[in-house]
């Protein structure tokens, strides 16, 4: 009994230096984050377009079919009501931009988000707030908004 007790765990010694042995040699991998480029300049590049071809077109190009809208005196308008929505709206007359302060992604690298501050320049005056957007990276490696929100009234830094 002694003997196979002591033999048991001499195997477990030495199977236990062999695994340590075996994975000590090996490198381990190091796993970059995701990095939140493509993401902020999907952003930007929906700010622009925002600023040079209106609001109505930039949010059409850049709002995922299942998309969010979360506005004053609404209950969040979703996917094809959001879709509609803008589509309803005239934007003709003042230009919208905004800048992100800040973006994270999640590890996966397909989920993330941005904030910072908008500027809305209406004929005779200008307002701004700050905004949220939650961006997924589509199959096609586009990005689009599943959640854009604002809050208007507070002071450009």
């Amino acid at each position: 009994m002694l003997i196979q007790t002591t033999a048991k765990f001499l195997l477990s010694f030495a199977f236990a230096i062999i695994l340590y042995s075996c994975n000590s040699n090996e490198k381990k991998a190091v796993i970059e984050p995701p990095s939140t480029k493509e993401m902020l300049k999907a952003d930007l590049d929906f700010s622009d377009m925002c600023r040079q071809v209106g609001m109505k077109k930039a949010f059409l190009q850049y709002i995922d079919d299942e998309g969010t809208l979360l506005r004053p005196d609404h209950f969040p308008i979703v996917g094809a009501e959001a879709i509609d929505y803008i589509s309803s709206l005239s934007d003709t007359s003042y230009k919208l931009s905004w800048k992100p302060a800040h973006a994270e992604i999640a590890s996966s690298g397909d989920l993330g988000y941005t904030y910072g501050t908008f500027t809305l320049q209406l004929p005779d005056t200008t307002l701004s707030g700050t905004y949220v957007n939650i961006w997924k990276k589509e199959n096609d490696g586009e990005w689009k908004f599943v959640l854009n929100s604002d809050n208007p009234g507070t002071e450009q830094q």
